[in-house]
């Protein structure tokens, strides 16, 4: 087998010693264009998971490069004159020379080829070879040559960074946040050396020009944020290493490798593939690099190890790794994105401050954190409790504050007992739009489930304004009846709240049953449907009616007739929907409103009328009850619905008389092209919340205390939203009380037998 490597970083070095200690016949040369000594940066960074996974692949590398290791196992977090040390983070730090001269030491022991301060500018010499590992970095030459099939996507990111270093023994790794007349910046900081440390500044591009960086000499910058870090500096200097300010590049690649079939008209059967930088990137505030590039390292040499096929050890390291890889990256860019918008915080106090930093990425969350430090949890924990409102029976019996899901919340007169709501869902089993049984039980033994708020499925108000024939409706005198009998059942037999969503499904009405066909139009007992343009939904849709000024008046009747009617229910809440594409929504998102008149163009224009419909409901619902709006804030397709239009929506709203928003995302268009994970549309609950300062309700895929807890403390919203949860287990709140053992909890009396007990000190 025989290998060639071209690039001597951590991957490359990496995964020529674990293959020639593997298959000790194969015939590998490593190719570097720098000398022996010569690395950009500072220091490298290891948790304490990665350090096993290199003991247990090398361990002659696992010990040497251990005994060079300078640890820790606490972060501070300096902030407005202020430190907050939080234990329990196991981590490392390695000269990134060190690092590579212990690799180099032992790919020479172990007989791997070489060749330092080469220039590859050709890989025909290299044909012979099986498989050519390219290991050259973000900016890599092989891959630029082959972008037509490798397809990398490259996302330059806004903030300002760049890599210092300094004498300053940090005994921690250190965040450490500077406010100056010129703006926001922070320092990611670690020790590598006995006196030596890694020091990176970070700051938006307004800071950035403001101090007017982009102007000023090295030498310059370094004496500006030796004065604006004295503090952590401790007198010590900045040193730099070839640096630089730079923009951080996230880079993908949809294909790994690949067989070219020939070099430079030199015929081959070698294959090429991508480790580490070359493959893909990670923000360094997660301090995955050089991990994710030594884990390739581990993944590439396991498979060709264990197959003689190269095509076929090729799929193998591709199924390992290219998920993980992912799920990394989405890890950084969501670690990349709160520093990139921490001006958005710094009016925090410093305990959930730095709670939200510390769970930025979303892989340390609530519970990780009290394992962590539980003295840490704990402060946050009581500083929550210390300022929800209204907290006082809440307190334990030996007066200890509840998990942040269980403080309460109040809307205008509402007041929630916890921060638990169960998520409006269609359920198409209405007739004629008339509820039954069915939303009795299914409604009333959630809110006997322990959430404090049950939010009804889309209430149409009009029979044409229905999404099927099996949607609830609200506008006729049986229908405010069958609901006035859920209503006083929630209110007689528990502790919940209940909020009535009221909307008009717009271009998407007139459809099949969601079982016999989502989005599907009817074939028969079809009714007209009005849009805010005469756009399809799907290309078998049917074409709905531009909605004219007449329309709208209509429209807005109907939404003022059935607020009326929640209100003589006794609902204690309405929401308006303006989410999903439905109609209202179909105004709001440049995808869906190609108008020329003043309810199309720009976002105030498209957001007038959807602005009517709230403004009359609010004037409507009584002063004393609150109003929430469900939003989507992104339509999940370049050219639809960006952060700018969604803050501008977001003030309207707020102005218009709105308390909270219930923030979801998409379905807008049916080419959309979302992005799921866990709690996957909290950022913009999170920017709704914290630039709007309006509260916010988050919604899409919470499904654990943990995470519920986690977004509350965090502040990224102040009510979870869950469905499918809810409608495995309507009991989930219940549930979650006692998996965290809090017992000062409202069980209904019928069920108090099975109410958990407290447990004595």
């Amino acid at each position: 087998m025989r290998i060639v490597c071209i690039g001597g970083g951590p991957g490359g070095l990496y995964f020529s010693i674990l293959l020639k200690k593997k298959v000790p016949d194969a015939d590998i040369t490593l190719i570097e264009r720098n000398a022996p000594g010569d690395t950009f940066g500072w220091g490298v960074v290891f948790s304490d998971e990665t350090l096993a996974y290199l003991e247990e692949n090398d361990g002659p590398t696992h010990e040497a490069i251990f005994a060079s290791f300078q640890r820790w196992n606490a972060i501070d977090v300096h902030y407005r004159e202020e430190v907050l040390r939080s234990t329990g983070h196991g981590f490392a730090g390695i000269s990134r020379k060190r690092l590579l001269s212990i690799l180099q030491d032992r790919a020479k022991e172990l007989g791997v080829k070489l060749e330092f301060s080469k220039e590859v500018d050709s890989l025909a010499p290299y044909a012979d070879a099986d498989l050519i590992v390219l290991a050259d970095g973000v900016n890599s030459k092989f891959r630029k040559r082959y972008e037509s099939v490798f397809k990398p996507s490259l996302d330059v990111r806004k903030s300002k960074y760049i890599w210092l270093g300094t004498k300053k023994k940090l005994d921690a790794f250190t965040f450490a946040f500077r406010e100056n007349e010129h703006g926001v910046f922070q320092a990611h900081a670690y020790r590598f050396e006995d006196d030596t440390s890694t020091f990176i500044v970070e700051t938006d591009e307004a800071s950035f020009r403001a101090a007017r960086l982009n102007e000023t000499s090295l030498e310059e910058t370094l004496t500006y944020l030796e004065k604006l870090f004295a503090k952590e500096l401790g007198g010590e200097k900045l040193l730099p290493n070839r640096s630089s300010w730079l923009n951080f590049v996230t880079l993908r690649n949809e294909t790994w490798s690949f067989a070219p079939g020939e070099f430079d008209g030199t015929k081959t059967k070698a294959h090429l593939v991508l480790i580490g930088d070359a493959a893909h990137t990670a923000h360094f505030s997660i301090g995955s690099g050089t991990k994710l590039a030594m884990e390739d390292a581990i993944a590439l040499a396991n498979a060709c190890a264990a197959q003689k096929d190269i095509a076929k050890a090729l799929v193998a390291y591709d199924d390992e790794r290219h998920t993980i890889v992912l799920r990394t990256q989405k890890a950084a860019e969501d670690s990349l994105r709160w520093f990139e918008n921490v001006r958005r915080y710094v009016g925090y106090d410093l305990l959930p401050f730095a709670f939200n930093l510390l769970s930025r990425s979303k892989r340390i969350g609530y519970d990780n954190l009290k394992l962590r430090d539980p003295a840490f949890v704990a402060n946050v924990t009581n500083y929550f409790a210390d300022h929800a409102s209204e907290l006082t029976e809440k307190r334990g019996a030996h007066g200890e504050a509840p998990p942040p899901m269980f403080t309460p919340f109040r809307l205008r007169n509402m007041r929630l007992k916890n921060r638990v709501v169960v998520s409006p869902m269609c359920m198409y089993s209405a007739e004629k739009g008339l509820i039954n049984d069915f939303h009795l039980v299914h409604l009333g033994s959630r809110a006997m489930g322990g959430a404090a708020l049950v939010v009804t499925e889309m209430t149409c108000v009009a029979e044409d304004a229905r999404i099927t024939l099996g949607c609830a409706g609200l506008y006729t005198d049986a229908h405010e009846a069958a609901w006035k009998r859920v209503v006083d059942y929630v209110h007689h037999y528990s502790t919940a709240k209940i909020c009535l969503q009221l909307g008009h499904a717009g271009r998407k009405g007139a459809t099949k049953l969601m079982l016999e066909g989502m989005d599907e139009p009817l074939e028969s007992d079809a009714w007209p449907i009005v849009s805010a343009s005469p756009l399809p939904y799907l290309a078998t849709s049917q074409i709905p009616k531009e909605l004219d000024r007449a329309g709208m008046d209509r429209v807005q009747s109907e939404f003022v007739a059935a607020t009326e009617r929640a209100a003589r229910i006794g609902f204690d809440m309405v929401e308006v929907h303006l989410a999903h594409g439905y109609l209202l929504a179909s105004f709001i998102s440049p995808l869906t409103n190609f108008r020329k008149d003043e309810y199309g163009g720009n976002v105030e224009n498209r957001l007038r009328f959807p602005l009517e419909i709230v403004r009359a409901v609010r004037a409507t619902w009584p002063e004393d009850k609150p109003l929430s709006v469900r939003i989507s804030a992104t339509d999940w397709l370049q050219g639809g619905i960006d952060d700018d239009d969604l803050l501008f929506i977001g003030n309207a709203l707020k102005a218009a008389g709105v308390d909270i928003l219930d923030v979801s995302a998409g379905q807008t268009v049916k080419e959309q092209q979302p992005i799921f994970g866990r709690m996957y549309q909290t950022p913009w609950s999170d920017l709704l919340r914290n630039e709007v300062d309006i509260p916010t309700m988050t919604v899409g895929n919470i499904s654990s205390a943990d995470q519920i807890n986690t977004i509350l403390a965090a502040r990224r919203a102040d009510l979870c939203v869950l469905a499918r949860p809810h409608l495995k287990n309507p009991n989930w709140t219940f549930a979650a009380a006692e998996e965290q053992g809090f017992t000062e909890f409202d069980w209904p009396d019928m069920y108090s037998a099975v109410k958990p007990i407290p447990k004595r000190l």
